[in-house]
């Protein structure tokens, strides 16, 4: 009698311990389909950003450009001021920008973020 019991004691143990462990489980795979699901609203929402700005950049070029050349008077002028503008720029960014200008804005924006504590992880 003292046996069954034993044995009806460890069995309900071990099945509490599996349940356990599969409840972790399901909750490790939920809140890591919630991190994806969130990485990819933010990658999406970039995307729909940096696609806008892109649009806008190129249509203010092409606005300028047109503007130059009727304020010069020319059909090419505009735009090839534009251009020359644009080679002065990469220049200097490839030769006269130290590399440490931008790393410091890099070190500003992602300072922390890895180590930050998770929101859901804080006392009441």
């Amino acid at each position: 009698m003292m046996n069954e019991e034993k044995n009806s004691r460890t069995d309900s143990m071990i099945g509490n311990l599996m349940g356990y462990i599969d409840t972790r489980i399901d909750l490790i795979k939920l809140e890591l389909q919630m991190k994806i699901k969130s990485s990819f609203i933010g990658l999406l929402h970039a995307v729909l950003l940096g696609v806008a700005g892109l649009m806008a950049l190129l249509f203010f070029n092409i606005f300028l450009g047109l503007l130059l050349n009727h304020l010069l008077d020319s059909s090419f002028w505009g735009f090839g001021i534009l251009t020359l503008f644009y080679i002065i720029l990469f220049v200097i960014l490839i030769l006269g920008v130290d590399k440490k200008v931008f790393q410091g804005i890099a070190d500003k924006t992602f300072d922390n973020t890895i180590y930050k504590h998770d929101k859901r992880n804080e006392p009441l």
